[in-house]
């Protein structure tokens, strides 16, 4: 059986920078995660794609983020579970909370801090007929590595922020040809990205279809070409080589909608004193979590693991005095042992 202080679920950027701050206190850290390898969906979906709102970081990749996450967290000698998913939680005699894998592994810790992301997710599929067919043969639902879009002509849809920031990020010299198709006139994502795919139109470095969408591929056991209902002018074929729809993930909360918490739409709900749950002892941080006035952004994340990791400890040591220590002055190697 593993024992650790704090039991973090889901090794995510949050769950990573948990690391970082309970290793100020001198808090032994232990993280489970369902994938493979550290950085959810930063290192699994998007891990070229550029995060713009990390301070100090005008822009950042979202798999250099989890690698400077790691090298943050790398002096206070964190664990991983990886690969398994936490399935089981329960109560021993001592109040330390038992939580076990789906591949039998046991894990013990007095704090568990829920940092799951969006939880199991899956990509939200259009209504397009025969799209199974296709699916890894022309029509992908994640972008893990622009160079596979190298010379090639795409057709994204979508509104959202990821649909805008891979439109421009590949229009600016990776493909050949990129077509942004939206089935409404207003986008979703920040004015700023919006402005920028406006410009690559104007420019004529992005197709940009409006009040459309994709309803049909074709191809010969390979993508080829999509076809696109627009209000304005009825039907195009439009030739291609990829087809990306994002249209966001459809999150599940998975085994840990059973384990008592009080949830909200597949979120679970938080005290923002200290970003607990209704069960003593476990805390949820991140786009796990949901309050009034919750923002899903990275940023609000750290920021809520670092008022968590306080809480921990004094639910840990209830008798000694918690004393905040900046690192400014003591620097990060006075924090370790």
């Amino acid at each position: 059986m593993i024992q650790t202080d704090i039991l973090i679920i889901g090794a995510g950027p949050c769950g990573l920078f948990t690391v970082f701050e309970a290793g100020l206190l001198k808090l032994r850290c232990h993280l489970i995660d369902a994938l493979p390898q550290p950085g959810g969906q930063c290192a699994e979906i998007y891990p070229k794609k550029p995060i713009y709102d990390i301070p100090a970081y005008p822009s950042i990749l979202a798999g250099e983020l989890v690698d400077r996450l790691m090298e943050q967290a790398e002096p206070f000698k964190p664990g991983f579970t990886l690969g398994e998913r936490a399935e089981q939680i329960e109560k021993d005699d001592e109040d330390q909370f038992i939580v076990t894998t789906n591949r039998g592994t046991q894990h013990r810790a007095p704090i568990i801090a829920i940092a799951g992301g969006l939880g199991c997710f899956e990509p939200r599929k259009p209504p397009v007929p025969q799209l199974a067919d296709f699916e890894d043969k022309g029509v992908e639902y994640i972008i893990k590595d622009p160079e596979f879009y190298r010379d090639k002509k795409v057709v994204i849809s979508g509104g959202g922020d990821s649909a805008l920031d891979w439109t421009i990020f590949l229009a600016e010299g990776v493909a050949s040809e990129v077509t942004l198709v939206h089935r409404r006139k207003e986008f979703r994502g920040h004015l700023d990205s919006v402005q920028k795919v406006m410009d690559l139109a104007a420019a004529g470095r992005v197709r940009l279809m409006t009040d459309a969408e994709v309803i049909g591929v074709e191809g010969d056991g390979q993508l080829s070409s999509v076809e696109i209902k627009t209000k304005a002018d009825g039907n195009h074929t439009i030739e291609t080589d990829h087809w990306v729809p994002l249209f966001g993930l459809s999150p599940k909360l998975g085994p840990i909608a059973d384990w008592n918490l009080n949830i909200t739409k597949n979120a679970v709900e938080v005290d923002t004193f200290d970003y607990s749950t209704n069960v003593p002892g476990v805390y949820a941080i991140g786009d796990i979590n949901t309050y009034p006035g919750k923002l899903k952004l990275i940023l609000c994340g750290f920021h809520e693991a670092t008022l968590m990791v306080q809480s921990a400890f004094k639910r840990i040591y209830p008798d000694k005095n918690l004393v905040l220590k900046y690192t400014t002055v003591n620097g990060v190697n006075g924090f370790e042992g």
